[in-house]
């Protein structure tokens, strides 16, 4: 079956990409048929004609939709890759593109921490990070977003949020109370050492910080309401974050975060899950058979029906592996494992316009070699119609101009 936008809504009369010899994922099938792709948009599947300014030859691969990662924090290892030792935003986020293109992801949501902790995760520290995104935009080949992971106790943060909010500079709130468990960690020496040297302070002192915080436990349910509410004005999704229990999920439903984000147990994505929201887990919780934390299986949630999309979290290259992992060990076919890197994540985030491979949408492609099963192998990307990332330049071929005047006429 041949799919094409109209003459209207085609950019030139002449495609700019032809997509050809690859099974192609159209829905919940795979077909052996071509992608043509008219500046930033697919524009025809199924044609065969050879109007193309650049062929590529997909012979061997899979052609996808491009991943869709609503969850995404290991740039913060570009930032600072030993606790203490920091590189420039722009070096740091620069390199974190290079780094998604490869991995196949177009769309990246960069899970950026407002805590109360000095340094990292500072409020100053992401700050610096959105204007740096802003500027560096139209150098990034991905759409990259910001997923701002607030933590709930730095109330002194709230009047600068309600300004992000305001301005359109986040494109998803979450949620994050991890208080109790910073406690907990305090009693574990390497755990506080840890903690104390990404912010910058002495042991000493990061317990003393924490201890101040905690006092203002009585105005986090106040502060949360009011950002809440401010991101339903501005249409920006919430999400909450490690909801521990149906009630919980219930409580933050009502002041309409819509999207759970690793709930740690079955009754809770239970919970989400028959209230028609997203729930999203780690894709290395798939790739590594379990949670890092001993939390909820991924896998086992996804078989369970209990998990609508996966995220990278803190490894970039679990997206893709995850995927294929899901159909090595029979959980999910290819077709319903790839939504829950791409067109289920889309959705959640309110981006219609990607995460399928359909005429009119966005011409984010993925070409994988699916030779080895556990480790399926990026051959190229197209980011927005252009070719962002290819392993093997062979595929790649320019048609010359002459001849397409000729399939032209």
């Amino acid at each position: 079956m041949i799919y094409s936008l109209s003459s209207t809504q085609r950019k030139t009369s002449v495609a700019d990409i032809i997509i050809e010899g690859g099974r192609v994922l159209l829905g919940s099938d795979l077909a052996d048929t071509s992608l043509r792709l008219a500046g930033v948009q697919i524009a025809e599947i199924g044609h065969g004609g050879r109007d193309a300014q650049v062929r590529i030859d997909a012979t061997g691969t899979l052609v996808l939709p491009g991943i869709v990662d609503l969850h995404g924090d290991a740039f913060e290892r570009q930032l600072m890759p030993r606790p203490g030792v920091g590189f420039p935003i722009e070096i740091a986020l620069l390199e974190t593109d290079r780094q998604l293109v490869s991995n196949g992801i177009t769309t990246a949501f960069h899970g950026i921490t407002c805590s109360w902790e000095p340094g990292l995760r500072s409020a100053e520290n992401a700050s610096a990070l959105l204007d740096a995104i802003h500027t560096l935009r139209p150098q990034f080949a991905v759409d990259t977003r910001v997923h701002l992971r607030h933590e709930t106790f730095n109330l002194d943060a709230e009047s600068r949020i309600l300004d992000w909010l305001a301005a359109g500079q986040i494109d998803l709130i979450a949620f994050n109370d991890h208080m109790s468990m910073t406690a907990l960690d305090l009693t574990r020496p390497e755990k506080r050492t840890r903690m104390a040297e990404r912010a910058g302070l002495s042991s000493e002192a990061f317990g003393q910080l924490v201890e101040r915080v905690a006092t203002r436990s009585d105005e986090v349910a106040g502060s949360i309401a009011r950002l809440a509410a401010a991101s339903q004005l501005a249409g920006i999704p919430a999400l909450s974050h490690d909801d521990a229990t149906p009630a919980m999920r219930r409580s933050f439903r009502a002041l309409g975060a819509r999207i759970a984000e690793f709930p740690i147990n079955e009754a809770t994505a239970r919970e989400a899950v028959e209230a028609g929201e997203f729930t999203v887990f780690g894709a290395p919780n798939v790739v590594r058979g379990g949670s890092h934390t001993g939390w909820s299986s991924a896998s086992d949630m996804i078989s369970k029906g209990l998990c609508s999309i996966l995220a990278s979290d803190y490894y970039y290259p679990a997206m893709l592996l995850a995927a294929f992992r899901l159909v090595s060990d029979r959980i999910l076919p290819l077709p319903a494992a790839w939504d829950l890197i791409s067109r289920s994540p889309a959705a959640a985030a309110g981006l219609n316009d990607r995460g399928q491979l359909s005429p009119g949408l966005r011409a984010d492609v993925v070409l994988v070699d699916p030779t080895e099963s556990l480790r399926p192998r990026i051959a190229a990307v197209i980011a927005a119609g252009k070719i962002v990332y290819v392993q093997d330049a062979d595929r790649i071929s320019r048609v010359p101009p002459a001849v397409q005047r000729i399939a032209a006429a």
